[in-house]
């Protein structure tokens, strides 16, 4: 369960992110209310998951699903970079996760 908790925290985290994004290009109570809102049940499912994993492996899992998450909606929703280097670097992030999550 505390695996399924880390995996929503990462996803709450990426709806975070959009909220930024719409924060930056919005600037509404709507675009407020969504990064608050992903920010909050990111930080709750993050604590749940922390309860039976260890901090250091539930921590680099949260931002690495937050950070891939994140560059993953840039490309296809914002019309980011989707140059070889990035997507190698976010598969280098995706493989870092996966050995945590085999050693954990």
């Amino acid at each position: 369960m505390a695996w399924l908790s880390l995996i929503f925290a990462g996803l709450f985290e990426v709806v975070g992110v959009l909220g930024m994004n719409r924060i930056k290009r919005d600037n509404n109570a709507k675009a407020y209310l969504l990064f608050v809102v992903g920010i909050i049940f990111s930080f709750i499912c993050l604590s749940y998951s922390m309860r039976s994993l260890p901090m250091g492996t539930a921590y680099a899992i949260w931002t690495g699903i937050g950070t891939v998450g994140g560059a993953i909606v840039g490309m296809f929703l914002f019309g980011e970079s989707k140059e070889w280097r990035r997507i190698l670097f976010i598969a280098m992030i995706l493989a870092a996760a996966v050995g945590l999550k085999l050693i954990s």
